[in-house]
């Protein structure tokens, strides 16, 4: 599944609205008798996880909630209905697994089917389209939709979100239920167990009665990002500190999605030239060859972000964003680390050039926009464990800490000038480094010079107070406000929604949380989202300018230059006159999805190796296959992960048929290994050998 963000099941914010009194909830506009909708985001309260529902829409009272048939001992969560034009639901911290999504509602409104049409979806998979209460069931009954949904953990691919969009009249819930694969109800609620966490103080909007400057082209960025911000109430600025950052309607501000990823190629958002990982770009030793790439996957970026914002009045969502999270540029001391994929090797050294030429060529050299930006992560002293990355305190020595750890961080600051950074999950010495001001302000701002964004790892903050994490403060807004000031500007994910609270108890002041918008904001403002479209120079680029054949070109060629042999004993180069018959054994010799790596995009002519043999061979070499044995016999890390390569055959057949076909070969061409389901991000690998089996 793709969701939003955030992991880790976190503090609930029950102590804020038990103290909340009904008068004020009614003050911030929560309990609305009208159909229109607005942009909010409420909280559930009582909730085991942390839930919240936010996009356009209004939390109204049900009418004659006593006439609705089916409720039964729920008749209460039935006296209270979210209804509106597009709306999310999202969970924070369930564990990776497979749930079934119960929504119930009742139709009380409309009195004919078609006047409420709506489709409900989670991730890319549709729980119900173009669904009618109305015409299912009628009005006043109760109707479920009932679905199964395969998640993943939080900080892989985010929470689980699943989210409504009206095609005809509003969406509408009243209750919503998830149920684990053991039959056990792990979250439930209706619409009467959320609220809005922001008091009526906090959404007053500021009256400014000078005309807005922020999208005039003419003015200094500086005076343009502050005028925007001095026009957003305060709960707009702690939303706008999100990763999900919602559209403003009265600013026209669009909504923008800063999480994206293009790690070997733009990611997640369907056809893209997909490079070789990382780890094989540095096998290139060819930092010229980076700068390339890095442009391909900028102007790429920008094409599918250009159409999809072309299309939907601005508005940017997942995985179509310009703020890209890559390059990593952890250094891989371990072989078993389970991303040691993403990076560029063992050598900072090497690290520092490859990155900084990459980064280069996604920015771009225009003297006034970015073409796309970039962000180091993950900063600092992070190469595992994986499964202990949440909690992990690294404690290194001073030398490995500036000789080892932070050089090519700086490379990335000083020559790159890359545009964002990310923080890492693990402590350093004691300290979280999102929260961390040594790490953040006084090293990269003050030493370095950055002048980027800081953006924390997806459930970074938490970790910050989690008890099963750092533990390092004891409540959500501690962290939030502490992570702030230390200089971790974007949140992704939910938690800097406890800055309210942060606020109201002085641990925050309004100027600190303006910096960190200011920072955030810039990122928009310099890649142009703001300005006339034809200033812009990127926004030429258009879905014709995505997977060209010169950028196929170019990335075969780093395909063809991360090569390494490590030993030939006089077979290679082979001598078609030499062969017959060659048989090509392996469980990976006809995978195209292991190819791919992990943060991939989908190639469009995608070929395996067994392809690539078949295609050499021509008509004068018979090419005979098996498979020999599945990649492992144990069970991988990444169930998320699909792959085309399993296989539920009885070992010992599968070896026979492979010596079978070896003794009618002149030669064998084996291809083993493993894939993303041994190694990858949250799990590493606890041997560097091939699997026994193999």
């Amino acid at each position: 599944m793709r969701e939003n963000s955030l992991g880790k099941k976190g503090k609930s914010y029950r102590d804020i609205f038990s103290k909340t009194p009904v008068a004020l909830m009614a003050a911030a506009g929560i309990w609305l008798q009208s159909s229109s909708s607005y942009a909010v985001e409420e909280i559930c309260g009582s909730c085991s996880y942390q839930v919240s529902v936010a996009g356009e829409f209004s939390h109204e009272r049900e009418r004659g909630v006593d006439r609705i048939e089916g409720m039964g001992e729920n008749a209460q969560l039935f006296s209270e209905a979210i209804i509106g034009d597009s709306f999310a639901i999202t969970v924070l911290g369930l564990p990776e697994g497979k749930y079934s999504v119960v929504i119930g509602m009742a139709e009380t409104q409309v009195r004919a089917a078609g006047e409420r049409v709506f489709t409900v979806t989670s991730g890319g998979k549709t729980l119900a389209e173009n669904y009618d209460i109305f015409a299912d069931v009628g009005s006043y009954k109760v109707s479920h939709i009932i679905a199964t949904v395969d998640h993943s953990d939080d900080a892989l691919r985010g929470p689980l979100k699943v989210e409504f969009v009206a095609s005809k009249g509003n969406a509408k819930f009243n209750t919503f239920e998830v149920i684990n694969d053991t039959g056990a109800r792990v979250v439930f609620f209706g619409a009467t167990g959320i609220a809005d966490p922001f008091s009526a103080e906090a959404t007053k909007v500021p009256e400014i009665s000078e005309a807005a400057i922020w999208r005039n082209p003419d003015q200094p960025m500086e005076a343009r990002i502050k005028d925007l911000i001095r026009r957003m109430s305060f709960a707009e600025k702690v939303a706008q500190l999100q990763d999900d950052a919602p559209a403003i309607a009265r600013l026209g501000l669009p909504a923008y999605r800063y999480w994206n990823e293009a790690l070997h190629g733009v990611a997640n958002n369907g056809i893209a030239t997909v490079f070789p990982e990382p780890v094989g770009m540095a096998s290139t030793w060819n930092p010229e060859l980076m700068l390339e790439e890095g442009r391909i996957i900028g102007i790429e970026g920008r094409a599918k972000h250009n159409d999809y914002t072309s299309k939907n009045n601005g508005n940017s969502t997942w995985w179509t964003g310009l703020t890209f999270w890559t390059p990593n540029i952890n250094i891989f001391r371990d072989p078993r680390w389970g991303r040691g994929q993403e990076t560029y090797g063992e050598d900072p050294f090497l690290t520092a050039q490859m990155s900084v030429e990459f980064i280069k060529g996604m920015q771009g050299d225009d003297p006034k926009y970015m073409l796309s930006m970039a962000c180091a992560k993950h900063y600092a002293v992070h190469s595992g464990p994986e499964p202990d990355r949440h909690r992990f305190n690294a404690e290194p020595s001073e030398r490995d800490l500036y000789e080892m750890y932070l050089p090519q961080f700086e490379a990335a600051v000083r020559d790159g000038k890359v545009a964002g950074v990310m923080s890492a999950y693990n402590a350093v010495d004691g300290v979280p480094v999102s929260a961390s001001k040594f790490f953040l302000t006084d090293l990269l701002r003050d030493t370095w010079g950055f002048d980027g964004y800081v953006v924390s790892d997806c459930s970074g903050i938490s970790d910050i107070w989690n008890r099963r994490a750092h533990a390092y403060v004891e409540t959500a807004e501690e962290a939030a406000a502490i992570a702030v000031k230390a200089g971790c500007n974007l949140c992704c994910g939910g938690d800097y929604n406890a800055l309210m609270k942060a606020a109201q108890t002085g641990l925050i002041s309004v100027e600190e949380v303006d910096q960190a918008l200011y920072r955030t904001l810039w990122t928009r403002f310099r890649m142009g989202m703001f300005d006339p479209v034809d200033m812009v120079p990127f926004n030429k680029y258009t879905i014709a300018d995505n997977d060209t054949p010169e950028h196929s070109k170019v990335a075969l060629e780093v395909a063809r230059q991360s090569m390494v042999l490590l030993k030939n004993d006089g077979i290679l180069p082979l001598q078609r006159s030499k062969y017959k018959t060659i048989a090509v054994i392996g469980p990976n010799a006809a995978s195209k999805t292991m190819l791919e790596g992990n943060y991939h995009g989908s190639a469009s002519k995608p070929i395996s190796i067994l392809d690539g043999i078949k295609q050499l061979a021509g008509p004068d070499i018979e090419i005979i296959t098996a498979i020999g044995s599945p990649i492992t016999t144990r069970r991988g890390g990444a169930g998320w992960s699909e792959q085309d390569n399993s296989t539920t055959r009885p070992i010992p057949e599968l070896k026979d048929e492979a010596v079978a076909v070896a003794e009618k070969a002149d030669l064998i061409i084996y291809v083993g290994g493993i894939t993303a389901l041994q190694e990858g991000e949250g799990f590493d690998r606890t041997e560097i050998e091939l699997p026994a089996v193999q």
